[in-house]
């Protein structure tokens, strides 16, 4: 059995095995050039910008090391990087024009420049901190974010100024607020035109959304941070669009906010007008807008409507090179690739997500096993798939030239090869900590929803050994995924294996993967859908396998799963006999408008649907142990979350442990922090559990 101690302090000083590992590729339109940021090794933190040449292999563009001697960063970029849960330092994202000769980056909130024909990075006298900094399309200036202005300056430095100055403090230019950063996965607010010489970017007043505070019980000198945060049922902010010109005045973009208040995404391509995505506040309803330009006006070009919502998924709305709209739409109980309105992948296709669009298209997508994700190329012939090896995939592509990314249960670590048409021309080399455990899991589907489920037993254990304790190990919640055909991920799951548990991960209802349907289970219900999966694929594996002991059942979560972990003892203590509950939301009105009421309505709407899937009113249930873990600067799942929890808890007499994590936010990203988690969770278990000392 691997020692409790030495996997938690390798995992943590790698981050997970992640550190190392190549990132954010770009492929230059001719195909030869591939650009990556990757840190130097291992337990390296800080990235540096690297490129692959077919004739030269890998050489580096940018060290942060040579440029500065730290990683300081703003407050503003410290949220950026908390909503893409961004842990690496160094060069954290970059940015190209059409050619990929032009290259812009921040380190330490100033603005560097590279340029790839020359090999020369410099340092460009722009106003700071700067963020999110965009070459124009042909690489003559680059647009920035600094505070809650969009400035713009020339690629030589020259004629630094503001496209646009907020009039009032409440307004930021250019940058993705909070919900579209924490829950679309918009992380960005202007794109330029393909003739660089305007820039479409949103005007974000936050003056209608509520203050929120957030105090470090830990540093009472400190003053607490006031925020803006948009609670299920209260007001968001006030998102809008601008065109603004480089030498022409602005021209405010026209759409009916009221009806459709969320800027979902937005598209700006050489093959066709600007593209906007918007939403409804209940997300039944997403038009995609052309705009025009020059004048602001805007014409529907499709509507989607669901009773329940609209699943957004990357990489689309955009135009095809022959003029016709580029979507994934649902049909039937597909999602499916649609030119126009003519499907170009079958409804056995799960589609994930658009990759890259020319005359055919890329695309990810799972087929019967959502264990699974492969690529394939679809034409309005159908759809090819071009992954063979069984596992994940994913490819970023340009000029005939992709980058294509395995993993697989066959290796800890990911494989990224340069492929020009059918043939592999080249790979990027990884270079993370190899792990001294291999996950000795087993894909499995289970029950009558064929619930995907991985087990993950000790190493060497077998049936003759005797019962083994179990513990569930889920996130739970929706959009998400844990079963996956690749090693990554499971790594801690088998290091609790090895302490003598049967760990089990389940993929239940809501969970991405399996279709409209199986998303929209959760409709109404946060809490009886995904626990009673999490049930049902225990006692169908229970039957299978009889050496899980089924009277020492706990169960372990972070965020959505912390709330699965502590719904799981407050409301089956008959199935699970311990929990601990990491960062849990506890009070589904604390959580953000976007997410929460995509599947509860507003709590004006729905009191109901809000109580049954909050945590309060069971307080008085509690009969076994749980462990809540929650970091006091958590500015995503408040803190208020757990210790709401806690104080009704109290109220009811009921024992119980919190833990505060002293400057921690959503995720750990301390070592010492990381590290410890773990081993007092295996501390926690076994004493709940009433285990022997290993």
């Amino acid at each position: 059995m691997p020692s409790v101690s030495s996997f938690p302090r390798h995992s943590a000083r790698t981050q997970g095995f992640t550190l190392g590992v190549p990132r954010t590729f770009t492929i230059t339109p001719d195909g030869k050039t591939v650009l990556f940021l990757r840190s130097a090794s291992g337990t390296d933190r800080s990235n540096a910008l690297w490129r692959w040449d077919a004739d030269r292999g890998e050489t580096p563009v940018a060290d942060p090391r040579t440029l500065l001697a730290d990683d300081a960063v703003s407050d503003e970029e410290q949220a950026r990087r908390e909503r893409s849960r961004e842990r690496a330092t160094g060069i954290t994202g970059y940015a190209t024009d059409t050619s990929g000769d032009q290259v812009a980056f921040t380190v330490s909130g100033r603005l560097f420049h590279a340029d790839l024909r020359t090999g020369e990075v410099r340092e460009l006298p722009a106003r700071q901190p700067v963020a999110d900094p965009r070459p124009d399309p042909h690489g003559r200036w680059i647009a920035y974010l600094s505070g809650t202005s969009l400035r713009l300056i020339g690629t030589d430095g020259s004629g630094d100024r503001a496209l646009a100055e907020p009039d009032t403090d409440t307004i930021t230019w250019g940058a993705a607020e909070f919900i579209a950063a924490e829950e679309m996965a918009r992380y960005r607010g202007h794109w330029w035109s393909p003739e660089g010489t305007a820039v479409l970017a949103t005007r974000v007043d936050e003056a209608p959304v509520q203050h929120w505070y957030l105090a470090d019980p830990a540093d009472p000198a400190k003053p607490p941070r006031t925020l803006r945060y948009p609670s299920a049922g209260t007001a968001n902010a006030d998102v809008g669009l601008v065109v603004l010109g480089i030498d022409t005045a602005p021209v405010p973009v026209e759409w009916d906010r009221t009806a459709h208040p969320y800027l979902v995404t937005a598209h700006w391509s050489r093959h066709g007008p600007p593209l906007i995505a918007v939403q409804s506040r209940d997300q039944r309803t997403q038009l995609v807008l052309a705009v025009d330009p020059a004048t602001g006006a805007t014409r529907e070009v499709h509507r989607d409507t669901d009773e329940h919502w609209i699943e957004i998924k990357a990489g689309w709305p955009a135009w095809h090179p022959g003029g016709d709209l580029v979507r994934i739409g649902v049909d039937g109980d597909s999602y499916r690739l649609f030119v126009g309105n003519t499907p170009w992948t079958p409804a056995s296709l799960q589609l994930r997500s658009i990759i890259d669009i020319g005359e055919d298209v890329l695309v990810s997508a799972s087929a019967d096993d959502p264990a699974e994700i492969h690529l394939y190329r679809c034409t309005a012939d159908g759809a090819e798939r071009i992954s063979t090896e069984p596992g994940v995939h994913q490819a970023v592509r340009s000029g005939g030239t992709a980058l294509h990314a395995h993993s697989g249960l066959g290796s800890p670590h990911t494989r990224f090869q340069v492929v020009s048409g059918d043939q592999v021309v080249g790979e990027i080399s990884s270079r993370p900590e190899t792990p001294a455990l291999v996950p000795n899991v087993e894909l499995l589907r289970l029950g009558d929803r064929a619930l995907r489920t991985a087990l993950l037993l000790p190493h060497g254990h077998t049936a003759d050994d005797g019962p083994l304790p179990v513990l569930l190990d889920p996130y739970g919640g929706p959009q998400a995924q844990r079963v996956l055909a690749r090693q990554q991920g499971y790594l801690t799951s088998q290091w609790f294996a090895d302490q003598g548990y049967a760990v089990v991960v389940v993929d239940g209802r809501g969970m991405t993967g399996r279709g409209p349907a199986w998303d929209r289970a959760i409709s109404g219900d946060l809490a009886e859908p995904p626990l009673q999966d999490q049930v049902d694929a225990l006692h169908a594996l229970a039957e299978q396998r009889p050496e899980l002991d089924l009277d020492r059942v706990a169960i372990r979560g972070w965020s959505f799963g912390g709330y699965l972990a502590a719904l799981a003892v407050l409301r089956r203590p008959d199935v699970f006999h311990a929990a601990i509950a990491g960062a849990p939301v506890t009070d589904w009105r604390l959580y953000d408008t976007h997410y929460t009421e995509r599947y509860l309505g507003t709590p004006a709407s729905n009191p109901r649907d809000y109580a049954a899937s909050s945590l309060a009113d069971d307080a008085a249930n509690l009969r076994r142990p749980l462990l809540l873990l929650h970091g006091t600067v958590d500015d995503n799942v408040f803190p208020a979350h757990s210790l709401r929890l806690s104080a009704a808890l109290q109220a009811a007499a009921r024992p119980h442990t919190l833990l505060s994590l002293p400057g921690v936010s959503h995720m750990p990203t301390d070592e010492t922090t990381s590290e410890n988690l773990l081993l007092l969770q295996v501390e926690f278990l076994r004493a709940s559990l009433g285990l022997p000392q290993p």
